[in-house]
């Protein structure tokens, strides 16, 4: 990941890192490997976050459709 800093402005460059990091999921991730999470809760989180995922893909489809 890559963020120019122009003018030296840095601020709006660090604005721009958080910005993208927050897009691709960085922070999530780093906060879930901070401690061990157990086989088992991992499968639980993945598939309610699947869940999640189809619901809102759903929603947004039927959004779409005018329902």
């Amino acid at each position: 990941m890559q963020v120019t800093v122009r003018d030296n402005d840095v601020d709006q460059a660090l604005r721009a890192l958080k910005k993208k990091m927050q897009r691709e999921g960085i922070f999530r991730e780093m906060k879930m490997r901070r401690s061990y999470e157990k086989p088992s809760e991992r499968r639980a989180r993945e598939k309610s976050e699947a869940i999640r995922r189809a619901r809102k893909l759903e929603r947004k489809r039927a959004e779409r459709e005018g329902r």
